[in-house]
């Protein structure tokens, strides 16, 4: 955990193989499971946001061979505040289809 800016952007590009500007979030487990960074970059400049728990763990799984999981804003939540997120296949959901200016259902 003692990277930065250009520590963890070279960490995205060369290891996970992905752009580290294309507007993504990138998230980083220490070994423990008490400290993680997210780098991001916001358009005109990276941004890295640390957090450390004082008590306990966070809930994450130990990493898998890829080490790379997709995360939705809801999981990135529900991981901050501690609830125990599984990478399960989400439920379908009903939702309206938009086309051409029309709703259809």
């Amino acid at each position: 955990m003692r990277r930065s800016f250009d520590g963890l952007s070279a960490l995205v590009r060369n290891r996970l193989g992905h752009d580290p500007l294309d507007g993504s979030g990138f998230l980083f487990v220490n070994r423990r499971r008490t400290q993680l960074k997210v780098l991001y970059f916001d358009g005109d400049g990276f941004c890295v946001w640390s957090k450390r728990l004082e008590q306990g763990q966070f809930a994450v799984q130990p990493s898998t061979r890829a080490g790379v999981v997709s995360l939705s804003g809801t999981g990135f939540q529900a991981l901050l505040e501690g609830l125990q997120f599984e990478g399960k296949k989400r439920s379908k959901r009903w939702s309206r289809e938009v086309h051409s200016g029309r709703i259809s259902i």
